[in-house]
């Protein structure tokens, strides 16, 4: 295998790499050069500089795989890679400790105001008074989110001799129990803790997860950190609770726009901050380096990697036939998810007509990682990990085939179950291969399968689409297309509007008050 790095790696992992691969280390090459080089090698390691584009897969002949030393993958073209059946892999996993240890140095400093001290005595100034700290010591410590950081500041934060208490809808009482702690819902952790910090990927159920409502539930004098990722905590709700004193303090490492130019917490001597340094230790960095090595030289031994986003187990002739049904039921999964929420029960997919006949394995997988992705987080599940987290979160799987085609030549049923109630979400490929979601629960209709788009059940009388256009004009949104489904005259509708971005709370608020409005959600596929 020839690999070519593109950007700064850790000499441990070109060492790993050079022990079983060809390999060639370019760095700061322009989009055009990338193109132009590619073409040679049958593996590209990258981080956060290189961009692989479209054009840089289509002239990868090559290239069997991409892999990013480290968690995002924003710089990658997956729906291009995966087109052209390139593996593309990530190392969520390597810097772990260094974004808990962080997290905890933050929430130490913010106990014991450090920086500001360290600041006001390389000024001259003796206040010993003024930057009185607080213990942790039988302080109880509220954590978002049990994944892989949260659970090691979890464990670490134990020594301290603090009571810990945590909202995680997918870590089950037994995992709770296991760790020494105590689930509970969010409003009980914010309730209850003297220090809170945040874990959670950023998705649309966590944008803006603790917001002002949730301030006002908070305990006084409350301090906070946040180290997983900006948006998740919003930024001006939380400076406003800083300046009126509801918040002690705050530490924050991550910002919805970084570098955080004329952000409000900037401008607060309560806020400690720092510039997303949670996986900057010299440590982490060769920990991903050798992570992303060793699941290069496992696929050139012809396995399979243990952090792929897409869809290794799959050869290239099988993806020409099962790729359009893979994206439909990820695409299912991920409208069912967002409907739905987390927390369900059971998953059951029906596969029915032509496809039925087929290997329906990896659309199953599909349809999983496209479920949990949407709620998790993307790049926290994958094709390989994708069964392997449904059911450790303990969701029953059910899969069944059928010969009927319910009017279709094939048709995909996705159920999701969540306490008794029923999503169900219906999907078809055309003999284009066109990608089609033609029902949504009772509703007949279609719903496109990618985009940004309202989701809403209306009463079935005049004037209520108009309004809901209006509310959302007003907002400077946009609308590119319109679908309705009807059960029978008299019945509520089903409303989907596309539209070229996402809709604010506020503006989602509105939707849901206008007068024939039963329920509106905003989904992002």
């Amino acid at each position: 295998m020839k690999v070519l790095v593109s950007d700064s790696l850790a000499e441990e992992g070109v060492k790993r790499l050079k022990s079983g691969a060809d390999v060639d280390v370019i760095t700061n090459l322009t989009p055009e050069d990338l193109v132009k080089k590619i073409k040679d090698y049958d593996a590209l390691v990258i981080r956060s500089g290189t961009k692989v584009t479209a054009e840089v897969i289509d002239a990868a002949d090559r290239l069997k795989v991409i892999g990013r030393a480290g968690v995002g993958i924003d710089n990658v073209d997956v729906e291009a890679a995966t087109k052209k059946g390139i593996i593309v892999l990530n190392t969520p996993g390597g810097n772990t400790i260094s974004a808990a240890e962080h997290t905890i140095a933050m929430m130490l400093a913010l106990a014991r105001n450090i920086p500001q001290a360290n600041v006001a005595l390389h000024k001259g100034e003796w206040n010993r008074k003024k930057y009185t700290g607080v213990e942790l010591f039988n302080k109880t410590r509220g954590i978002v989110g049990l994944g892989r950081v949260g659970a090691e500041v979890a464990a670490r934060m134990k020594s301290f001799g603090m009571q810990i208490v945590a909202y995680d809808p997918f870590v089950s009482e037994e995992r709770a129990k296991q760790m020494g702690l105590t689930l509970a819902s969010l409003e009980t952790v914010l309730k209850q803790s003297d220090f809170i910090t945040v874990h959670t990927p950023l998705t649309n159920e966590t944008r803006n997860l603790i917001d002002e409502d949730e301030f006002k539930i908070m305990k006084p004098g409350v301090r906070i950190v946040n180290c997983a990722r900006g948006g998740i905590i919003n930024e001006a709700a939380l400076a406003r609770a800083v300046a009126q004193g509801i918040v002690a303090g705050a530490a924050v490492d991550v910002f919805t726009k970084e570098p955080p130019t004329g952000n409000p917490l900037l401008e607060q001597d309560k806020v400690i901050t720092t510039p997303h340094l949670g996986a900057s230790t010299a440590e982490a960095q060769v920990n991903v380096a050798l992570a992303v090595a060793d699941q290069i030289l496992t696929i050139a031994r012809g396995g399979l990697p243990t952090n792929a986003i897409n869809m290794p187990a799959i050869s290239p002739e099988t993806l020409a036939v099962m790729e359009p049904y893979m994206r439909l039921a990820e695409n299912m999964g991920a409208l069912a998810g967002q409907v739905t929420g987390s927390g369900f029960d059971s998953l059951e997919l029906i596969y029915g007509g032509t496809v039925a006949e087929k290997d329906i394995r990896p659309v199953t997988i599909s349809a999983i990682k496209g479920l949990l992705g949407c709620l998790m987080g993307e790049g926290s599940v994958n094709f390989v990990n994708a069964q392997r987290t449904l059911k450790e979160m303990g969701v029953k799987l059910l899969e069944s085939k059928t010969e009927s085609a319910n009017g279709y030549s094939n048709f995909i049923t996705l159920k999701l179950t969540k306490n008794g109630d029923v999503t169900t979400v219906q999907g078809t490929v055309s003999a284009n291969k066109e990608k089609r979601i033609v029902q949504l629960n009772e509703y007949h209709t279609y719903i496109p399968t990618s985009g940004d788009m309202v989701i809403a059940v209306i009463e079935d009388k005049p004037n209520i689409i108009g309004p809901c256009c209006v509310v959302l004009g007003e907002g400077k949104i946009n609308i590119g297309g319109m679908h309705v489904g009807r059960i029978a005259e008299g019945k509520p509708q089903l409303m989907v509007l596309s539209v070229d971005q996402m809709a604010s709370d506020d503006i989602m608020k509105k939707l849901r008050e206008v007068p024939g409005v039963i329920s509106a959600k905003m989904v992002e596929l």
